[in-house]
């Protein structure tokens, strides 16, 4: 009977305390039960609506680019992309390899698309191929009912419809890195893409507009059953430019006709660049689409160099365009007069070396505008060694060499105006008597860009203030004074004119004949190799005689009209020869072309 009791009373305590228990996890399991459905309900019901409702956001329309009349030369156009579903498809390798027989769609882009399938859910829509032309979307939608799960989706893409001839100012847009995306969940949409170079990256945020957004309703699996609202995003502004489109096809061209070159037209008042060109070029539409590795290895390899914008970027010798600078050196220093004379026999020696004139029994007596006339080396050796290269130097930059243009396209380069100072910082050694000869005639150290040639030439023909180019804007900007004095621009100016105009100039051939359309300007020609000793006594091979990457760089630099100059230009082409043969002509069909539309009658944009 004790044992009995002992466990009966044994037995009702634990019953008792597992009824304890019981009770108290009930009621814990109550509480939490009201708190969660009473106390915090608004909490998780909001918490579930937007669980339900997802906000996503809507790419905006990318902003025009127009040129100086209003003329698209950046736009956007219908993109159609052909959409794979793969919940809807029963196989989707057949399914695939019924599409490659519609369409363009190699081995190796069935299996990226496979792989992208294999990650994805199989209600989310995967892009099988972007940018499919007419023809390829009508074979796809008369084919639709045997293609269950394949769609054509209608969407914007940046177009540049003149391909070449703007691509290096132009830029063009791509995907963002993901060091470019940022906190930016714009940036991170598929197919949205931002400016990577050129205008397209200096205007980035203004031409990329603000975002759209809609609400759907999706199912727990996230996939979207309803669409609730939307409100469609800001279109980005339109940027217009300085450029002429017309103007810029046409140099374009002209150019093209070269291997390498470049090209700058310039307002002599405004600082507007009506062109800025390189060739050869690249089709910034290939960007958009999507360069294959093959497309990317010959336009980044090779000598030619087409993805770089040489207008800007290329670093050239000036050649003799450059003895303007140091003529208005001597003439500002007071050193020198208009009037000061040298006799050149051909060469000048210094030590054991000689430094050659470019005619080879020389010149005869000259004076500063008879040595611009006939570009005479020897003249201008003689005048450099006389001022130094630190005059020619201050010259140089208030003419705007030797430093960025102020332009702000990316990749611009400043040049290099050589000095004392300079080389003995740079290369440890002093400057010498043959580095001040070389820069006399512009060679040697000394570089420039064809935009800052461009530059110099505006503030010859301006004479008052120092213009700066400028892509974008309008009126008339504030520029600061040039400080150059008007008696010794008008010598320069004088010389400058007789190349071009009176017989025996170096441009004579390539002037401009209309009466009020005459251009004044300077040939360069830059030695790319020394020619030795040897050469000379026995026969220095001619350019067209020479490999084509030993040839002499042309130039020219001008401004028209002569009498009241409104226009300045430079070109370089990379060897291409003779100055006066080669660069000469391309600077005076140009010039010719920009007065004649001066004088054109006004013809409506297409906006």
């Amino acid at each position: 009977m004790y044992n009995n009791a002992e466990k009966y009373k044994s037995f009702s305590r634990r019953v008792a305390l597992l009824a304890c228990g019981k009770l108290l996890l009930t009621g814990l399991l109550v509480s939490r039960m009201y708190q969660l459905q009473v106390v915090e309900s608004g909490k998780y019901k909001t918490l579930a609506e937007d669980n339900r409702i997802n906000l996503q956001l809507l790419p905006p329309l990318r902003g025009r680019i127009l040129d100086r009349y209003g003329n698209p030369v950046a736009v956007n156009r219908e993109d159609y992309k052909l959409i794979l579903v793969a919940e809807q498809v029963k196989d989707v390798e057949a399914t695939l390899a019924a599409l490659s027989r519609l369409i363009r769609l190699g081995d190796g882009e069935r299996r990226r698309i496979l792989r992208i399938v294999r990650r994805r859910r199989g209600f989310v829509p995967v892009t099988v191929r972007e940018n499919l032309n007419w023809k390829d979307v009508s074979r796809v939608e008369v084919n639709a009912p045997d293609l269950p799960g394949i769609s054509i989706k209608v969407g914007q893409s940046r177009q540049y419809p003149f391909g070449e001839d703007f691509a290096h100012v132009l830029g063009y847009v791509a995907a963002a890195s993901k060091e470019e995306t940022g906190d930016d969940p714009l940036l991170s949409l598929p197919g949205f893409k931002i400016g990577k170079a050129g205008v397209e990256r200096v205007f980035d945020s203004g031409l990329r507009g603000g975002a759209g957004n809609r609400q759907v309703e999706v199912n727990a699996m996230g996939r979207v059953i309803r669409e609730l609202s939307r409100r469609e995003g800001q279109t980005g502004k339109d940027v217009r430019l300085t450029l002429d489109r017309d103007l810029q096809i046409e140099t374009a061209d002209l150019l093209r006709r070269q291997k390498s070159a470049a090209a700058a037209i310039m307002d002599v008042e405004t600082g507007d660049v009506l062109v800025l060109a390189s060739v050869p070029g690249f089709d910034p539409n290939a960007f958009v689409t999507g360069l294959s590795s093959r497309e990317w290895a010959r336009l980044s390899g090779g000598p030619l160099s087409p993805l770089l914008d040489k207008a800007i970027a290329g670093q050239f010798s000036p050649g003799s365009t450059f003895k303007m600078i140091v003529a208005l050196a001597a003439l500002e220093a007071g050193i020198v007069d208009a009037d000061h004379r040298i006799r050149c026999v051909g060469h000048v020696q210094l030590g054991n070396r000689r430094f050659h004139c470019w005619k080879k029994h020389g010149h005869g007596w000259q004076g500063m505008i008879g040595a611009l006339q006939h570009s005479c080396d020897v003249y201008f050796y003689k005048l450099a060694e006389r001022i130094g290269i630190d005059r020619i130097a201050e010259m140089s930059l208030r003419f705007g060499l030797g430093r960025k243009t102020g332009i702000g396209l990316p990749g611009e380069k400043s040049g290099l105006v050589p000095t004392r100072a300079w080389k003995q910082a740079t290369r440890g050694v002093s400057w010498q008597r043959g580095d001040t000869y070389n820069a006399g005639i512009g060679q040697g150290f000394l570089t420039t860009t064809p935009l800052q040639l461009a530059v110099m030439a505006a503030r010859l023909a301006n004479g008052r203030v120092a213009v700066k180019p400028r892509l974008s804007g309008t009126g008339s900007p504030a520029f600061e004074p040039l400080g150059v004095s008007e008696e010794a621009l008008e010598v320069v100016r004088e010389g400058m004119y007789r190349v071009c105009n009176v017989r025996g100039g170096t441009a004579y051939k390539a002037r401009i004949p209309e009466e009020g359309f005459e251009m004044s300007g300077k040939t360069g020609t830059v030695q790319v190799r020394r020619i030795t000793r040897r050469e000379r006594l026995k026969k220095v091979l001619k350019n067209e005689e020479l490999p084509w990457n030993r040839r002499d760089h042309a130039l020219f630099v001008g401004f028209a009209p002569s009498h009241s100059p409104r226009y300045a230009a430079a070109v370089v082409v990379m060897h291409g020869g003779s100055g006066s043969g080669v660069a000469a002509p391309i600077v005076r069909e140009l010039l010719s072309a920009v007065q004649r539309k001066d004088t054109a009658p006004v013809a409506g944009s297409e906006a």
